[in-house]
């Protein structure tokens, strides 16, 4: 019954009435969907004083605990320093320990493994927060950045290679915990047997795949380690290497233009806030 309540009935926080983002820390709620009322998001954000349009808008999406305030808090100090507006979703799920399809596998499947609508991916609420934003706000940034770590990592790299007509300018995906391959043999999220997508246009994008040097340790945090993902290594360092060259050798066989970039941070383990930190060089670029 429980799962019942969580696809069918209405759920998230109360809406609230549209405003422009304050300098510092704030936050609103909007429909998750744009033609649908059946759930609702909250969005918190960060706003430098110096903070004026056109300056760089970076998405930061959090990891399995769905903290997002607390991965605002670590991006706090980089947006006064680099002049960024900070846009945390927070994915709300109580059931969040025994579901992963919502947020970090993008919601393009149930729980119970039926396909939904695109519409409803939580890639495309991401794309319609940005449209929220800009409209509320009157800003006419065209692109944005986007970070997630841990699961944030997982949700990151799965919109590059699903949706790769969103609007991001720059993606970082840091310590993910497993990955979508380039392969037709397994199904999502493993591989992309039964999802549309097109590579070609996915490694156009610029992503990062950053992994943390001493990331080395299974026991940290949630790790899937079902024998598809025990596959792509035995911890996240090691998949996220091999994630990267496997890409890298598929859009290499099909003379594909390849803008993905890896990036090993040392004397760094599962941490967000340190990856946080040594994600806004890629921003900046």
């Amino acid at each position: 019954m429980g799962y019942i309540y969580l696809y069918v009935l209405p759920k998230g926080p109360e809406i609230t009435t549209s405003s422009k983002i304050k300098i510092g820390i704030d936050s609103f709620v909007i429909n998750a969907y744009k033609d649908s009322d059946r759930k609702s998001i909250k969005v918190w954000t960060y706003k430098p004083e110096s903070w004026k349009d056109q300056d760089n808008i970076v998405f930061v999406m959090h990891g399995g605990g769905r903290n997002a305030d607390d991965y605002l808090q670590a991006w706090i100090e980089l947006a006064d320093i680099n002049n960024l507006l900070i846009v945390a979703p927070e994915f709300e799920n109580k059931f969040s320990k025994y579901t992963t399809n919502d947020y970090q596998e993008g919601n393009v499947f149930t729980f119970f493994g039926t396909k939904n609508p695109k519409s409803e991916w939580a890639f495309t609420v991401v794309e319609n927060i940005f449209d929220y934003i800009k409209k509320v706000n009157s800003i006419t940034n065209q692109q944005y950045d986007i970070f997630g770590h841990s699961a944030g990592g997982q949700f990151v790299h799965r919109m590059v290679m699903l949706m790769p007509e969103s609007r991001i300018k720059t993606a970082i995906a840091a310590n993910s915990g497993f990955y979508t391959f380039p392969n037709k043999i397994h199904e999502y999220p493993y591989g992309f047997q039964n999802v549309e997508i097109n590579l070609a246009k996915s490694y156009r994008k610029k992503l990062v795949v950053l992994l943390g040097e001493l990331d080395n340790n299974p026991n940290l945090g949630t790790f899937r380690t079902t024998d598809l993902a025990m596959e792509q290594g035995a911890h996240r360092l090691k998949r996220g290497t091999t994630f990267f060259e496997a890409n890298k050798e598929w859009g290499s066989k099909n003379n594909w233009t390849f803008n993905w970039k890896i990036d090993t941070i040392k004397n760094v383990g599962h941490d967000y806030k340190k990856m946080s930190k040594n994600a806004i060089k890629w921003v900046e670029n």
